[in-house]
Protein backbone atom coordinates (compact mmCIF):
# COMPACT_ATOMS: atom_id res chain seq x y z
CA UNK A 1 0.00 0.00 0.00
CA UNK A 2 1.38 3.14 -0.63
CA UNK A 3 2.00 5.60 2.36
CA UNK A 4 0.59 9.70 1.29
CA UNK A 5 2.37 12.38 3.17
CA UNK A 6 1.29 16.10 3.46
CA UNK A 7 3.76 19.01 2.51
CA UNK A 8 3.85 22.04 0.15
CA UNK A 9 5.99 23.86 -2.60
CA UNK A 10 6.38 27.63 -2.51
CA UNK A 11 6.33 29.65 -5.99
CA UNK A 12 6.49 33.26 -5.00
CA UNK A 13 4.53 34.09 -1.77
CA UNK A 14 1.56 31.73 -3.15
CA UNK A 15 2.56 27.78 -1.43
CA UNK A 16 0.88 24.26 -3.00
CA UNK A 17 -0.47 21.33 -1.90
CA UNK A 18 2.11 18.55 -2.39
CA UNK A 19 1.50 14.36 -1.86
CA UNK A 20 4.92 12.60 -1.13
CA UNK A 21 4.28 8.99 -2.01
CA UNK A 22 6.01 6.68 -0.80
CA UNK A 23 6.34 2.70 -2.33
CA UNK A 24 8.98 -0.18 -1.96
CA UNK A 25 9.78 -2.71 -4.65
CA UNK A 26 11.34 -6.09 -3.85
CA UNK A 27 14.66 -5.30 -6.20
CA UNK A 28 18.19 -4.16 -5.50
CA UNK A 29 18.36 -1.60 -2.43
CA UNK A 30 18.12 2.45 -4.41
CA UNK A 31 16.00 5.29 -3.84
CA UNK A 32 14.55 6.63 -6.80
CA UNK A 33 12.31 10.69 -6.34
CA UNK A 34 10.47 11.22 -9.87
CA UNK A 35 7.87 14.23 -9.88
CA UNK A 36 10.24 17.00 -11.37
CA UNK A 37 12.46 17.53 -8.59
CA UNK A 38 15.65 20.45 -8.48
CA UNK A 39 19.25 19.24 -7.42
CA UNK A 40 18.28 19.75 -4.07
CA UNK A 41 15.51 17.16 -4.02
CA UNK A 42 17.52 14.49 -6.12
CA UNK A 43 20.40 15.20 -3.40
CA UNK A 44 17.71 14.10 -0.63
CA UNK A 45 18.49 10.49 -1.02
CA UNK A 46 21.50 10.60 0.68
CA UNK A 47 20.34 12.59 3.78
CA UNK A 48 17.61 10.34 3.90
CA UNK A 49 19.54 7.28 4.05
CA UNK A 50 21.68 8.72 6.42
CA UNK A 51 19.94 10.76 8.56
CA UNK A 52 17.33 7.63 8.90
CA UNK A 53 20.47 5.31 9.39
CA UNK A 54 21.84 7.96 12.58
CA UNK A 55 18.67 7.82 13.86
CA UNK A 56 18.88 4.25 14.50
CA UNK A 57 16.48 3.47 12.62
CA UNK A 58 16.72 0.67 9.44
CA UNK A 59 16.79 1.77 5.94
CA UNK A 60 14.82 -0.30 3.83
CA UNK A 61 16.93 -2.65 1.62
CA UNK A 62 14.88 -2.53 -1.48
CA UNK A 63 14.01 -0.09 -3.95
CA UNK A 64 12.16 2.63 -2.57
CA UNK A 65 10.35 4.84 -4.42
CA UNK A 66 9.00 8.09 -3.92
CA UNK A 67 6.70 10.43 -6.29
CA UNK A 68 5.89 13.99 -5.64
CA UNK A 69 2.78 14.60 -6.90
CA UNK A 70 1.45 16.71 -8.70
CA UNK A 71 4.16 15.57 -11.09
CA UNK A 72 4.00 18.23 -13.62
CA UNK A 73 4.71 21.36 -11.25
CA UNK A 74 8.30 22.33 -10.74
CA UNK A 75 9.47 21.53 -7.13
CA UNK A 76 12.51 22.98 -5.23
CA UNK A 77 14.06 23.26 -2.28
CA UNK A 78 15.14 21.24 0.68
CA UNK A 79 11.78 21.51 2.30
CA UNK A 80 10.29 17.81 1.27
CA UNK A 81 13.13 15.57 3.40
CA UNK A 82 10.59 15.44 6.23
CA UNK A 83 7.50 14.46 4.45
CA UNK A 84 9.88 12.13 2.75
CA UNK A 85 11.48 10.74 6.15
CA UNK A 86 8.06 10.06 7.18
CA UNK A 87 6.85 8.63 4.15
CA UNK A 88 9.82 6.24 4.57
CA UNK A 89 9.53 5.15 8.49
CA UNK A 90 5.37 4.87 7.58
CA UNK A 91 6.06 2.30 5.37
CA UNK A 92 8.45 0.33 7.26
CA UNK A 93 6.05 0.76 10.08
CA UNK A 94 8.04 2.33 12.53
CA UNK A 95 5.66 5.21 12.87
CA UNK A 96 2.28 3.41 13.62
CA UNK A 97 0.03 6.54 12.58
CA UNK A 98 -0.14 9.73 10.87
CA UNK A 99 -2.67 12.19 11.80
CA UNK A 100 -5.67 13.22 9.21
CA UNK A 101 -4.90 16.94 7.95
CA UNK A 102 -1.12 17.01 8.98
CA UNK A 103 1.77 18.53 6.88
CA UNK A 104 5.24 18.28 7.41
CA UNK A 105 8.38 20.83 6.33
CA UNK A 106 11.76 20.59 7.03
CA UNK A 107 14.99 19.81 5.87
CA UNK A 108 17.11 16.80 7.16
CA UNK A 109 20.55 16.75 8.27
CA UNK A 110 22.86 13.34 7.95
CA UNK A 111 22.84 13.33 11.76
CA UNK A 112 19.10 13.64 11.97
CA UNK A 113 18.07 16.65 13.14
CA UNK A 114 15.62 18.49 11.50
CA UNK A 115 17.25 22.33 9.70
CA UNK A 116 15.07 25.28 9.33
CA UNK A 117 13.85 25.99 5.76
CA UNK A 118 12.92 29.62 4.29
CA UNK A 119 9.28 30.32 3.38
CA UNK A 120 7.37 29.04 6.42
CA UNK A 121 5.15 31.81 6.88
CA UNK A 122 3.52 32.18 3.35
CA UNK A 123 3.43 28.43 3.23
CA UNK A 124 1.70 27.50 6.53
CA UNK A 125 -0.82 30.46 5.88
CA UNK A 126 -2.08 28.76 2.36
CA UNK A 127 -1.67 25.16 3.84
CA UNK A 128 -4.38 27.11 6.31
CA UNK A 129 -6.87 27.71 3.82
CA UNK A 130 -6.26 25.06 2.37
CA UNK A 131 -7.95 22.98 5.46
CA UNK A 132 -4.35 21.54 6.96
CA UNK A 133 -5.38 21.70 10.93
CA UNK A 134 -1.70 20.49 11.99
CA UNK A 135 1.89 21.56 10.56
CA UNK A 136 5.19 19.73 11.75
CA UNK A 137 8.10 21.65 10.99
CA UNK A 138 11.71 22.36 12.10
CA UNK A 139 12.13 23.81 15.61
CA UNK A 140 13.59 27.22 14.04
CA UNK A 141 10.76 27.96 12.55
CA UNK A 142 8.06 27.35 15.10
CA UNK A 143 8.40 31.23 15.47
CA UNK A 144 7.40 32.40 12.44
CA UNK A 145 4.93 29.63 12.03
CA UNK A 146 2.97 30.59 15.28
CA UNK A 147 1.41 33.95 14.21
CA UNK A 148 -1.01 31.88 11.61
CA UNK A 149 -4.27 31.49 12.84
CA UNK A 150 -6.44 28.26 12.37
CA UNK A 151 -3.60 26.12 12.53
CA UNK A 152 -1.65 24.59 14.96
CA UNK A 153 2.29 24.06 14.41
CA UNK A 154 4.62 22.15 15.99
CA UNK A 155 8.07 22.33 16.35
CA UNK A 156 10.90 19.35 16.12
CA UNK A 157 14.08 18.98 16.55
CA UNK A 158 14.90 15.90 15.30
CA UNK A 159 13.75 12.75 13.73
CA UNK A 160 13.51 10.78 17.36
CA UNK A 161 11.55 13.16 18.53
CA UNK A 162 9.51 13.39 15.83
CA UNK A 163 8.86 9.18 15.74
CA UNK A 164 8.13 9.43 19.50
CA UNK A 165 5.14 12.17 18.93
CA UNK A 166 3.84 10.36 16.47
CA UNK A 167 3.40 7.05 18.23
CA UNK A 168 2.20 8.73 21.05
CA UNK A 169 5.11 8.63 23.55
CA UNK A 170 6.38 12.04 23.61
CA UNK A 171 5.71 16.15 22.97
CA UNK A 172 6.61 18.16 20.15
CA UNK A 173 7.47 22.34 21.09
CA UNK A 174 4.71 24.69 20.84
CA UNK A 175 4.29 28.28 20.73
CA UNK A 176 1.57 30.89 21.23
CA UNK A 177 2.18 34.38 20.31
CA UNK A 178 0.26 37.26 18.98
CA UNK A 179 1.75 39.61 16.03
CA UNK A 180 0.40 42.60 18.14
CA UNK A 181 3.18 42.01 21.35
CA UNK A 182 5.80 42.18 18.70
CA UNK A 183 4.16 45.98 16.89
CA UNK A 184 5.51 49.54 18.64
CA UNK A 185 6.61 52.64 17.86
CA UNK A 186 10.59 53.06 17.11
CA UNK A 187 12.22 55.77 18.79
CA UNK A 188 15.65 55.33 18.96
CA UNK A 189 16.53 56.60 14.99
CA UNK A 190 20.38 57.62 13.81
CA UNK A 191 19.16 60.77 11.80
CA UNK A 192 16.06 62.94 13.53
CA UNK A 193 14.52 65.40 11.24
CA UNK A 194 15.74 68.06 14.04
CA UNK A 195 19.53 67.19 12.85
CA UNK A 196 18.63 68.14 9.30
CA UNK A 197 19.66 72.07 9.16
CA UNK A 198 16.86 74.37 7.31
CA UNK A 199 14.89 72.66 4.72
CA UNK A 200 11.42 73.59 5.71
CA UNK A 201 9.52 73.13 2.25
CA UNK A 202 11.82 70.00 1.72
CA UNK A 203 10.31 68.64 5.19
CA UNK A 204 6.84 69.40 4.49
CA UNK A 205 6.89 67.47 1.39
CA UNK A 206 8.31 64.19 3.06
CA UNK A 207 5.86 64.58 6.00
CA UNK A 208 3.27 64.45 2.48
CA UNK A 209 4.65 61.88 1.50
CA UNK A 210 4.89 59.77 4.78
CA UNK A 211 1.53 60.62 5.09
CA UNK A 212 0.00 59.92 2.04
CA UNK A 213 2.56 57.04 0.81
CA UNK A 214 3.55 59.44 -2.28
CA UNK A 215 6.91 59.14 -4.44
CA UNK A 216 9.41 62.18 -3.99
CA UNK A 217 12.35 63.14 -6.20
CA UNK A 218 14.57 65.66 -4.65
CA UNK A 219 16.66 67.84 -6.84
CA UNK A 220 19.45 70.31 -5.20
CA UNK A 221 23.19 71.33 -5.66
CA UNK A 222 25.77 68.55 -3.39
CA UNK A 223 25.57 69.07 0.00
CA UNK A 224 21.82 70.20 0.43
CA UNK A 225 20.63 67.71 2.62
CA UNK A 226 18.98 65.10 -0.09
CA UNK A 227 20.51 62.16 1.15
CA UNK A 228 20.27 62.80 4.95
CA UNK A 229 16.12 64.31 4.52
CA UNK A 230 15.92 60.65 2.90
CA UNK A 231 17.60 58.87 5.85
CA UNK A 232 15.42 60.66 8.60
CA UNK A 233 12.58 59.71 6.05
CA UNK A 234 11.82 57.04 8.28
CA UNK A 235 11.63 58.14 11.31
CA UNK A 236 8.48 59.66 10.71
CA UNK A 237 7.04 56.70 9.10
CA UNK A 238 3.83 55.28 10.48
CA UNK A 239 4.22 52.44 12.52
CA UNK A 240 2.87 48.92 10.90
CA UNK A 241 -0.32 47.73 10.70
CA UNK A 242 -1.00 44.12 11.68
CA UNK A 243 -1.88 43.21 7.79
CA UNK A 244 1.29 44.77 6.72
CA UNK A 245 3.87 43.06 8.88
CA UNK A 246 2.32 39.42 7.90
CA UNK A 247 2.76 40.46 4.38
CA UNK A 248 6.12 41.85 4.63
CA UNK A 249 7.21 38.98 6.80
CA UNK A 250 5.87 36.48 4.25
CA UNK A 251 7.90 38.52 1.85
CA UNK A 252 11.32 38.10 3.65
CA UNK A 253 10.94 34.71 4.70
CA UNK A 254 10.51 33.26 1.17
CA UNK A 255 13.26 35.64 0.17
CA UNK A 256 15.25 34.04 3.02
CA UNK A 257 15.70 37.11 4.60
CA UNK A 258 14.03 36.46 8.19
CA UNK A 259 16.21 35.90 10.85
CA UNK A 260 15.07 33.10 13.24
CA UNK A 261 14.89 35.25 16.93
CA UNK A 262 13.08 37.93 15.00
CA UNK A 263 10.39 36.28 13.24
CA UNK A 264 8.49 39.26 12.56
CA UNK A 265 9.21 42.01 10.26
CA UNK A 266 8.12 45.07 12.70
CA UNK A 267 9.55 47.90 11.44
CA UNK A 268 9.19 49.52 7.52
CA UNK A 269 11.82 48.60 5.52
CA UNK A 270 14.07 50.78 4.17
CA UNK A 271 16.16 49.49 0.87
CA UNK A 272 19.02 51.81 -0.68
CA UNK A 273 20.46 49.78 -3.44
CA UNK A 274 23.56 50.82 -5.38
CA UNK A 275 23.46 52.53 -8.58
CA UNK A 276 25.67 49.43 -10.62
CA UNK A 277 22.11 47.30 -9.49
CA UNK A 278 20.53 45.10 -12.54
CA UNK A 279 17.33 45.65 -13.67
CA UNK A 280 16.82 42.02 -12.35
CA UNK A 281 18.27 42.96 -8.67
CA UNK A 282 15.34 45.75 -8.44
CA UNK A 283 12.42 44.24 -10.17
CA UNK A 284 13.05 40.76 -9.35
CA UNK A 285 13.97 37.43 -11.61
CA UNK A 286 16.66 35.56 -11.94
CA UNK A 287 17.25 31.81 -13.46
CA UNK A 288 15.46 31.30 -9.95
CA UNK A 289 12.90 33.79 -9.43
CA UNK A 290 13.50 35.61 -6.80
CA UNK A 291 11.99 39.53 -4.86
CA UNK A 292 14.15 42.12 -6.43
CA UNK A 293 14.58 45.42 -4.12
CA UNK A 294 11.32 46.87 -5.12
CA UNK A 295 9.68 43.47 -3.25
CA UNK A 296 11.66 43.93 -0.22
CA UNK A 297 11.19 47.37 -0.23
CA UNK A 298 6.88 46.18 0.02
CA UNK A 299 5.05 49.33 2.25
CA UNK A 300 8.27 50.93 3.26
CA UNK A 301 10.90 52.79 0.91
CA UNK A 302 13.05 52.54 -1.98
CA UNK A 303 16.17 55.22 -1.90
CA UNK A 304 17.71 55.62 -4.91
CA UNK A 305 20.69 58.12 -4.38
CA UNK A 306 22.00 59.68 -7.67
CA UNK A 307 18.99 58.06 -9.40
CA UNK A 308 20.03 59.47 -12.88
CA UNK A 309 23.38 57.14 -12.07
CA UNK A 310 21.22 54.08 -12.19
CA UNK A 311 21.34 52.81 -16.15
CA UNK A 312 18.54 54.04 -17.80
CA UNK A 313 16.75 50.18 -18.39
CA UNK A 314 16.76 49.62 -14.51
CA UNK A 315 14.70 53.11 -14.01
CA UNK A 316 11.92 52.19 -16.87
CA UNK A 317 11.49 48.72 -15.51
CA UNK A 318 10.01 50.72 -12.14
CA UNK A 319 7.52 52.43 -14.12
CA UNK A 320 4.82 49.81 -14.17
CA UNK A 321 5.37 48.59 -10.49
CA UNK A 322 5.00 52.58 -9.22
CA UNK A 323 1.41 52.46 -11.27
CA UNK A 324 0.05 49.26 -9.95
CA UNK A 325 1.64 48.69 -6.56
CA UNK A 326 2.48 44.79 -7.79
CA UNK A 327 5.15 43.14 -10.70
CA UNK A 328 4.27 39.72 -12.71
CA UNK A 329 7.49 38.26 -13.45
CA UNK A 330 7.08 35.92 -16.92
CA UNK A 331 9.43 33.44 -17.69
CA UNK A 332 8.75 30.20 -19.96
CA UNK A 333 8.50 27.84 -16.68
CA UNK A 334 5.27 30.37 -15.94
CA UNK A 335 5.29 33.59 -14.12
CA UNK A 336 5.44 35.12 -10.17
CA UNK A 337 3.26 37.79 -9.11
CA UNK A 338 4.79 39.92 -6.13
CA UNK A 339 3.53 43.27 -4.66
CA UNK A 340 5.60 46.10 -4.55
CA UNK A 341 3.54 48.66 -3.15
CA UNK A 342 6.44 51.40 -1.82
CA UNK A 343 7.43 54.40 -1.57
CA UNK A 344 10.22 56.04 -4.15
CA UNK A 345 12.49 58.19 -2.52
CA UNK A 346 14.89 59.69 -4.92
CA UNK A 347 17.47 62.24 -5.12
CA UNK A 348 19.59 63.93 -7.86
CA UNK A 349 21.58 66.62 -8.86
CA UNK A 350 20.36 69.01 -11.34
CA UNK A 351 23.66 68.85 -13.70
CA UNK A 352 26.60 66.79 -13.90
CA UNK A 353 28.38 68.81 -12.18
CA UNK A 354 25.84 69.38 -9.61
CA UNK A 355 25.81 73.54 -9.61
CA UNK A 356 23.50 74.50 -12.22
CA UNK A 357 20.99 77.37 -10.81
CA UNK A 358 23.21 77.56 -7.78
CA UNK A 359 23.54 81.86 -6.94
CA UNK A 360 26.88 80.60 -5.08
CA UNK A 361 29.17 78.55 -7.76
CA UNK A 362 28.85 78.71 -11.40
CA UNK A 363 27.90 75.73 -13.13
CA UNK A 364 30.71 74.15 -15.48
CA UNK A 365 28.37 72.29 -17.83
CA UNK A 366 27.08 72.59 -21.41
CA UNK A 367 23.53 72.27 -22.99
CA UNK A 368 23.96 68.97 -24.24
CA UNK A 369 25.83 67.28 -21.32
CA UNK A 370 22.64 69.15 -19.27
CA UNK A 371 20.45 67.20 -21.80
CA UNK A 372 21.66 64.39 -21.90
CA UNK A 373 22.37 63.57 -18.11
CA UNK A 374 18.49 64.67 -17.97
CA UNK A 375 17.09 62.80 -20.38
CA UNK A 376 18.08 59.47 -18.20
CA UNK A 377 14.65 60.36 -16.40
CA UNK A 378 12.07 59.70 -18.98
CA UNK A 379 8.54 61.76 -19.23
CA UNK A 380 6.48 58.96 -18.37
CA UNK A 381 8.53 58.02 -15.10
CA UNK A 382 8.78 61.56 -13.90
CA UNK A 383 4.94 61.64 -14.36
CA UNK A 384 4.43 58.62 -11.48
CA UNK A 385 6.84 61.16 -9.39
CA UNK A 386 4.20 62.70 -6.90
CA UNK A 387 5.96 65.36 -5.35
CA UNK A 388 9.46 66.97 -6.94
CA UNK A 389 11.03 69.45 -4.70
CA UNK A 390 13.91 71.42 -5.63
CA UNK A 391 16.26 71.18 -2.42
CA UNK A 392 18.55 74.98 -2.19
CA UNK A 393 21.68 75.41 -0.80
CA UNK A 394 21.66 76.65 2.91
CA UNK A 395 22.48 79.98 3.90
CA UNK A 396 25.05 80.71 6.44
CA UNK A 397 22.56 81.22 9.34
CA UNK A 398 20.73 77.32 8.56
CA UNK A 399 24.45 76.10 8.33
CA UNK A 400 26.23 77.18 11.84
CA UNK A 401 22.74 76.50 12.79
CA UNK A 402 22.12 79.50 14.45
CA UNK A 403 17.96 79.06 15.57
CA UNK A 404 16.95 76.20 16.85
CA UNK A 405 13.58 76.14 16.02
CA UNK A 406 13.38 72.64 13.90
CA UNK A 407 10.47 69.89 14.74
CA UNK A 408 11.68 66.54 15.85
CA UNK A 409 10.77 63.70 13.65
CA UNK A 410 8.44 62.93 16.96
CA UNK A 411 6.06 65.63 16.15
CA UNK A 412 6.39 65.05 12.85
CA UNK A 413 4.93 61.31 12.63
CA UNK A 414 2.03 62.38 15.40
CA UNK A 415 0.48 64.14 12.50
CA UNK A 416 1.38 61.51 10.02
CA UNK A 417 -0.57 58.86 11.86
CA UNK A 418 -3.23 60.49 12.42
CA UNK A 419 -3.61 61.45 8.86
CA UNK A 420 -3.25 57.08 7.77
CA UNK A 421 -5.52 56.82 10.62
CA UNK A 422 -8.08 59.05 8.58
CA UNK A 423 -7.14 56.87 5.48
CA UNK A 424 -7.51 53.64 7.05
CA UNK A 425 -10.85 54.27 8.17
CA UNK A 426 -11.76 56.21 4.78
CA UNK A 427 -10.75 53.06 2.75
CA UNK A 428 -11.66 50.32 5.27
CA UNK A 429 -14.20 48.99 2.44
CA UNK A 430 -12.41 49.83 -0.48
CA UNK A 431 -9.40 47.27 0.23
CA UNK A 432 -6.42 49.70 0.46
CA UNK A 433 -5.05 51.55 3.26
CA UNK A 434 -3.31 55.31 1.44
CA UNK A 435 -4.38 58.17 -0.53
CA UNK A 436 -1.61 56.95 -3.36
CA UNK A 437 -3.35 53.79 -3.82
CA UNK A 438 -6.41 55.54 -4.87
CA UNK A 439 -7.99 54.35 -8.33
CA UNK A 440 -9.54 56.33 -11.04
CA UNK A 441 -13.13 55.77 -9.86
CA UNK A 442 -11.94 56.23 -5.94
CA UNK A 443 -10.34 59.64 -7.21
CA UNK A 444 -13.86 60.98 -8.53
CA UNK A 445 -15.55 59.37 -4.90
CA UNK A 446 -13.28 60.87 -2.36
CA UNK A 447 -11.57 63.58 -4.20
CA UNK A 448 -14.28 66.33 -4.69
CA UNK A 449 -13.21 70.11 -5.15
CA UNK A 450 -15.02 72.94 -5.04
CA UNK A 451 -15.72 75.51 -8.31
CA UNK A 452 -12.74 77.80 -7.18
CA UNK A 453 -10.23 74.54 -6.94
CA UNK A 454 -11.41 73.39 -10.43
CA UNK A 455 -10.58 77.12 -11.99
CA UNK A 456 -7.06 76.53 -10.37
CA UNK A 457 -6.87 73.44 -11.85
CA UNK A 458 -7.74 74.02 -15.30
CA UNK A 459 -5.06 76.84 -15.59
CA UNK A 460 -2.77 74.60 -14.36
CA UNK A 461 -3.47 71.95 -16.73
CA UNK A 462 -3.65 74.71 -19.74
CA UNK A 463 -0.15 76.02 -18.36
CA UNK A 464 2.35 73.40 -17.07
CA UNK A 465 0.49 70.91 -19.80
CA UNK A 466 -0.66 68.38 -17.47
CA UNK A 467 -1.01 64.80 -18.56
CA UNK A 468 -4.16 62.97 -17.05
CA UNK A 469 -2.11 60.94 -14.56
CA UNK A 470 -0.48 64.13 -13.01
CA UNK A 471 -3.52 65.34 -12.86
CA UNK A 472 -5.30 63.02 -11.12
CA UNK A 473 -1.95 62.93 -8.65
CA UNK A 474 -2.37 66.55 -8.00
CA UNK A 475 -5.87 65.65 -6.68
CA UNK A 476 -4.58 62.37 -4.46
CA UNK A 477 -1.69 64.77 -2.67
CA UNK A 478 -4.44 67.32 -1.83
CA UNK A 479 -6.21 64.79 -0.13
CA UNK A 480 -3.49 63.71 1.47
CA UNK A 481 -2.83 67.43 2.74
CA UNK A 482 -6.07 68.16 3.40
CA UNK A 483 -6.16 64.90 5.85
CA UNK A 484 -3.20 66.42 7.71
CA UNK A 485 -5.23 69.45 8.26
CA UNK A 486 -7.69 67.22 9.28
CA UNK A 487 -10.31 68.66 6.65
CA UNK A 488 -12.88 66.43 5.70
CA UNK A 489 -13.04 68.26 1.88
CA UNK A 490 -10.14 69.71 -0.70
CA UNK A 491 -10.07 73.17 -0.81
CA UNK A 492 -8.34 75.99 -3.21
CA UNK A 493 -5.46 75.95 -0.91
CA UNK A 494 -4.94 72.19 -1.04
CA UNK A 495 -4.66 72.46 -4.59
CA UNK A 496 -2.39 75.02 -4.86
CA UNK A 497 0.15 73.56 -1.98
CA UNK A 498 0.18 70.07 -4.38
CA UNK A 499 0.71 72.23 -7.23
CA UNK A 500 4.00 73.79 -6.00
CA UNK A 501 5.34 70.26 -5.78
CA UNK A 502 5.37 69.39 -9.74
CA UNK A 503 8.30 71.49 -10.60
CA UNK A 504 11.64 69.55 -11.55
CA UNK A 505 10.70 68.53 -15.02
CA UNK A 506 10.78 72.03 -15.65
CA UNK A 507 13.74 72.96 -13.78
Amino acid sequence: MVVKITTATLIGLEAYKIDVEVDVLNSLPQVAIIGLGDTAISEAKERLRLAIKNSSYDFPQTKVVINLAPADLKKEGTSYDLAMAVGILTKENIIKNIPDNTAFLGELSLDGSIRPVSGILPIVCSLADLGIKKVILPYQNLKEASFVEGVESLGAKNLNELVSFLNNEGNLHTLSQKVDDFLSIEDNFEIDFKHVKGQKNAKYALEIAASGAHNVLMCGVPGSGKTMLSKAFVSILPPLEKSEAIELTKIYSASGLLDYDKPLISTRPFRSPHHSASAVGIIGGGTKVRAGEITLAHRGVLFLDEMVEFPRQVLEVLRQPLEDGFVTISRASGSVKYPANFILLAAMNPCPCGFLGDPKKHCSCSDFQIKRYRSRLSGPLLDRIDLQIEVARLSEDELINIKEDAESSCEIRKRVIVARKIQIERYKNDGILTNSELSAKLVKKYCKIDSESEKMLKFAISKFNLSARAYERILKISRTIADIENRENIDSSHIAKALQFRGISEV
